[in-house]
C-alpha cells in the first residue's frame, strides 16, 4: 500500500455549497443527475482497478432505490488526516474538494471528479454507509441529511480483505424523480468491462430479480465488436494499444461496415466523452491525413481528385477510442467530464494512431483498399448531396410555398420556443388535427404514409425524396452537417400516429431518419412521440360521464367509475372527432407524450440496425421477442 496514505489526502476547501447548487457539481437535478451520483462512486473504484490494486466491482440495485457500489481494491485510508483532524473517511465524505486525486503518489490517473466525487454524493444523498476493509480491520461510518456525521469512523471488526463498500440512497428534495434506471446502469458496467480487460463487474438488481456479471478478455476489440453485432463488416478489426507523448496512455480499435453513418465512442480515464473532445480530433485528423497518403501513394486518388473529407474518410467506421491522461494534464470542459480539452492528447493521439495505422494499412492492402473505396463512394455522394442542396436551397429561396403549399398547416406564432409541430399519419388524421389544434403555437404536417427507411440511405437520396424534404423545410434547421439546432422553428416535434402495426413503423422510420440525420434534434429533447387513447368510455345515463383509457387494464379500471356505459375501441386518428383528438392527445393539459432520448447511444446504434438494417431474420427475432401486438385487432 505504498504511495497512498493518510497524509495522502490534500484539501481544498469545504463542502457547504453543494446542495445549493447541485446543478454545478453534477450538471443537473433530472434523471441524469440522479446517476451521475452512481458514475462517481463507481468511477472511484474503477480507479483503483486503473491503479492495478482492484480486479472485482459489485453495484447493487436495491429494492428502496439504493445503491451499493463495492470493490476489493486498497481501501480508503482509515487513520487521521492531519489536516482536517478528522478520519481520513470523514474528510472525503464531508469535504469538498479532498481525495487522493491530488496527491500524485497516489494515484496516476483517475477517473473521479478530482476528489469532489465522494463528497457530492454524501451532500446529496438521504443517506450513505460507508465500510472499508484496510489494515485487517472493518471501519463504518455513516451520514444523513446532506452529509451531516450521524456515525464517525469506527471499528466495527476484523478482516483480511481490503476494500471499500460505499451505499447511498439519493434525496429526494433534491432529485425530483429519484428512481434508477437498471438499463443505464448496466450500460455504463458494461463499457466498463470492455475498457479493463480481466475485469469482472457485478450488477444486481434486487428490483427485478436479476444479476448480471460482466467480463472482457479482449477489451476494446471485443467492444468494437459488440456495437457492429448484426452489421455487414467489410474489414477486420484492427487495434492499437501504447503510450504517446505525454505519458498518455491510448488503446484505440476500429472497424469498417457497408452503413453509410459512423460510430465513435470515446473515453478519458474510464469516464465516456459523449462530447467528443482532443483525443478525437487527434483520432480523425489522423484517420484522414493516413486515407489520403495511402490513396495517392497507390494511385487511388488520381492526381486531378481532391483529399477525401473527414465525413468520407469515417463513413462506415466504428471506432472506440480510451485515452488515461495523467491528473497533472487532465482538463475537461465543464464539471461532468462530457469533453475533454487537454490539448495535449489532440497531438499525442495523432501521432500515435498515425503511425500505427499507417502501418496497418500497408500490412493489411485487402482491407485498405475497401477502405478507400467506400471513402471514394462517400466522396462521390457527398459531392452529388451538395449540388441537391444547392438545388434546394434555390427552391426555398425563390418560392418555399411550393413545397409546402397544401401540406403545411403552419403555426401563427414566431415564438418558436413554444410552437409544436405535429407530424400525421395520413390526411384524414391531419385534416382532424387542424381542426382540433391551438392555431396559436400548433403546426401540422400530414405525411402520406411511410416515409423513406433511412438506414442505408445517403443524403442525396434524401433530398430527392419529396416527403422528407417537407420535414426538413418545415424543422428549418437543416440536415446533416448542415443541422443547426439553433435554427430550429419548433420547441417540440410530435410525431401522432394510429396505434397500430403501421403507426409503429411510421414511428420508427420518422425517429431512424431524425437519429441518423438531425440526432440533435433527439439529443437536445425536442422529439416526441403522442400516445392517443385506445378506448372511450361514455355514460348511457343522463349524467353524460366520459372517460379515456390507453390500454386494457386502464379501460378495466375506468369501468368501475361508470353504473351504465359504452365503449368506443378507436382503430386510428380518424375515428377521433377534432374535439376528442383536442381533449386527449393536443391539449398540453391532458395529453400523454413521450420524450424520445438517446440514453445508451451504443444500445441505440444496434436497434436501429436491427430495425432497419438489411438482416431481416435477426430482424423478426428481435420484434417476436419485443414487441406486443396485443393493442392491434
Amino acid at each position: 500500500m505504498q504511495g497512498y496514505k493518510d497524509d495522502n489526502i490534500k484539501v481544498l476547501e469545504g463542502l457547504e455549497p453543494v446542495r445549493k447548487r447541485p446543478g454545478m457539481y453534477i450538471g443537473s437535478t433530472d434523471i441524469h443527475g440522479l446517476h451521475h451520483l452512481v458514475w462517481e462512486v463507481f468511477d472511484n473504484a474503477i480507479d483503483e482497478v486503473i491503479s492495478g490494486n482492484a480486479d472485482t466491482i459489485r453495484v447493487t440495485l436495491h429494492k428502496d432505490n439504493s445503491i451499493t457500489v463495492k470493490d476489493n481494491g486498497r481501501g480508503i485510508p482509515i487513520g487521521i488526516n492531519s489536516t482536517t483532524k478528522l478520519s481520513t473517511i470523514d474528510t472525503v465524505f464531508t469535504v469538498l474538494h479532498a481525495g487522493g486525486k491530488f496527491d500524485d503518489n497516489a494515484y496516476k490517473t483517475s477517473g473521479g471528479l478530482h476528489g469532489v466525487g465522494a463528497s457530492v454524493v454524501n451532500a446529496l444523498s438521504e443517506w450513505l454507509i460507508v465500510t472499508v476493509n484496510r489494515d485487517n480491520k472493518i471501519v463504518e461510518s455513516k451520514y444523513e441529511h446532506g452529509g451531516k456525521i450521524v456515525q464517525p469512523t469506527k471499528v466495527i471488526g476484523t478482516t483480511n480483505r481490503t476494500g471499500t463498500t460505499v451505499t447511498f440512497k439519493p434525496d429526494p428534495l433534491i432529485f425530483k424523480n429519484a428512481t434508477f434506471n437498471p438499463s443505464v446502469i448496466k450500460e455504463r458496467i458494461r463499457e466498463s468491462s470492455f475498457l479493463y480487460k480481466n475485469l469482472k463487474i457485478i450488477f444486481e438488481d434486487e428490483i427485478n430479480k436479476e444479476t448480471t456479471e460482466y467480463y472482457s478478455t479482449h477489451g476494446i476489440s471485443e467492444y468494437v465488436s459488440f456495437i457492429n453485432d448484426n452489421k455487414t463488416t467489410i474489414t477486420n478489426i484492427a487495434s492499437f494499444s501504447g503510450v504517446g507523448s505525454d505519458n498518455i496512455e491510448i488503446d484505440i480499435a476500429l472497424q469498417y461496415t457497408n452503413d453509410t453513418s459512423d460510430i465513435i465512442v470515446s473515453f478519458a480515464n474510464s469516464v465516456k466523452t459523449s462530447e467528443g473532445g482532443s483525443h478525437e480530433t487527434g483520432f480523425k485528423s489522423a484517420l484522414t491525413e493516413c486515407l489520403n497518403n495511402y490513396g495517392r501513394k497507390w494511385n487511388l486518388l488520381k492526381e486531378k481528385d481532391k483529399n477525401f473529407e473527414g465525413e468520407d474518410a469515417r463513413e462506415g467506421l466504428t471506432a472506440v477510442i480510451s485515452v488515461r491522461v495523467p491528473e497533472k494534464i487532465i482538463a475537461y470542459e465543464g464539471q461532468t467530464k462530457n469533453k475533454l480539452f487537454t490539448q495535449e492528447a489532440v497531438a499525442s493521439v495523432k501521432k500515435f494512431f498515425g503511425e500505427r495505422f499507417t502501418f496497418w494499412l500497408e500490412e493489411n492492402k485487402k482491407d485498405a483498399i475497401k477502405i478507400v473505396q467506400k471513402a471514394l463512394l462517400s466522396r462521390d455522394a457527398r459531392i452529388a448531396a451538395k449540388k441537391a442542396r444547392e438545388d434546394t436551397k434555390k427552391i426555398k429561396n425563390t418560392n418555399q410555398t411550393l413545397l409546402l403549399s397544401g401540406k403545411l398547416t403552419p403555426a401563427q406564432s414566431k415564438q418558436y420556443s413554444e410552437n409544436e409541430l405535429f407530424l400525421v399519419e395520413g390526411d384524414s388524421a391531419g385534416g382532424t388535427a387542424k381542426l382540433a389544434r391551438n392555431k396559436r403555437h400548433q403546426a401540422i404536417l400530414p405525411l402520406k404514409g411511410k416515409i423513406l427507411n433511412v438506414e442505408k440511405a445517403r443524403l442525396r437520396d434524401l433530398l430527392a425524396n419529396e416527403e422528407i424534404c417537407t420535414i426538413i423545410s418545415s424543422l428549418g434547421a437543416g440536415i446533416g452537417n448542415d443541422f443547426k439546432i439553433e435554427n430550429l422553428k419548433y420547441d417540440k416535434v410530435v410525431i401522432m400516429t394510429d396505434a397500430d402495426t403501421d403507426g409503429a413503423h411510421i414511428q420508427v422510420l420518422l425517429l431512424t431518419f431524425f437519429y441518423r440525420f438531425m440526432r440533435p434534434l433527439i439529443e437536445k429533447g425536442h422529439v416526441y412521440v403522442a400516445l392517443p387513447p385506445l378506448f372511450r368510455i361514455a355514460s348511457k345515463l343522463a349524467d353524460k360521464k366520459i372517460a379515456y383509457a390507453w390500454n386494457e387494464q386502464d379501460l378495466e379500471e375506468q369501468k368501475h367509475n361508470f353504473k351504465s356505459y359504452e365503449v368506443q375501441r378507436y382503430k386510428g386518428l380518424g375515428e377521433m372527432s377534432a374535439e376528442q383528438l383536442w381533449e386527449t392527445t393536443m391539449n398540453p393539459d391532458t395529453r400523454l407524450f413521450l420524450k424520445v432520448s438517446i440514453q445508451d447511444a451504443v444500445l441505440a446504434e444496434r436497434r436501429v440496425n436491427i430495425l432497419m438494417g438489411d438482416n431481416s431474420q435477426v430482424r423478426k427475432e428481435w420484434i417476436n421477442n419485443n414487441v406486443d401486438f396485443t393493442l392491434d385487432e
